[in-house]
């Protein structure tokens, strides 16, 4: 996952991709450490055209945090064309996640 420490970045990614999904977690969240690396295994085996970051809210992107209203860790966003399409916070599965995707993912890249 590519880092995102401020809102230049942030609003990069999002204009530089057409899908993206950003988790907002931290060094000192269990739970983030553990659904991050799930995360990037489910996007390289069923989404690999999909643009991946993380905001480590416990650290350098605690104003991007702030600003985006991230109060409670894990959070889960993804955007699609610059919007945001769905987001996922505290206790949610990598399921949920995966049907979220699974139909905007192919309309978007239906091409590929």
């Amino acid at each position: 996952m590519t880092p995102v420490a401020d809102r230049a970045a942030f609003e990069a990614t999002l204009a530089a991709h057409p899908a993206v999904l950003v988790l907002f977690g931290g060094r000192a969240c269990g739970v983030c450490q553990a659904i991050k690396p799930r995360l990037e295994a489910l996007l390289a085996a069923e989404f690999p055209r999909l643009e991946a970051c993380y905001a480590d809210c416990q650290g350098e992107a605690a104003a991007l945090c702030a600003q985006r209203r991230i109060f409670s860790l894990p959070v889960v966003e993804l955007w699609f064309d610059g919007q945001r399409f769905a987001t996922f916070a505290r206790v949610f599965s990598l399921a949920e996640v995966r049907r979220a995707l699974e139909r905007p993912y192919a309309a978007l890249f239906a091409d590929s």
